[in-house]
């Protein structure tokens, strides 16, 4: 796929430590995409209904989050096309928020706007808790977690 808009969302709450993952990489990969024409990224904050509106304009999304995986601490996952939509039908309190991702792609399948390509990049968190910080593995993972998206922009535009 050699155009067509790609969207990066990073979601969570930045005020409870790891949940804020999606937020601090979306701020790191606005800095490196930011010559890339065609990438926006947004920090889309605690997931409410108004970023169905962000995913209904986009052609490709790309969503980082941190997830339940039962994995350990700042493990980072990717999950592309249908494996995205299994994991988060299977798995539908797997996300730290009380929407979940799924409801918003849900919307945008009955909408008639599904991003045609769609990753989620998923965190292991450690702590949810109060907190403004990233636990250290999290933290240590925000380099690998913008590797994952800026790989899949490249092989989306291939």
């Amino acid at each position: 796929m050699n155009g067509g808009s790609i969207l990066i969302l990073g979601i969570g709450n930045q005020l409870m430590s790891d949940d804020g993952v999606g937020g601090y990489a979306a701020l790191q990969l606005a800095a490196q995409s930011e010559t890339m024409p065609g990438v926006t990224c947004v920090d889309g904050g605690t997931l409410g209904y108004l970023l169905a509106n962000h995913i209904a304009q986009t052609d490709n999304l790309i969503v980082i989050d941190a997830a339940q995986m039962r994995a350990q601490p700042g493990e980072v996952r990717v999950f592309e096309d249908e494996a995205m939509d299994l994991f988060l039908n299977k798995n539908p309190n797997r996300s730290v928020h009380e929407v979940g991702l799924g409801d918003l792609l849900t919307m945008a399948l009955l909408g008639d706007c599904m991003p045609g390509r769609r990753a989620l990049i998923a965190v292991q968190p450690k702590e949810t808790d109060w907190g403004v910080e990233l636990s250290a593995p999290v933290a240590q993972s925000l380099p690998l977690i913008c590797a994952k998206a800026m790989e899949l922009i490249e092989h989306w535009r291939r």
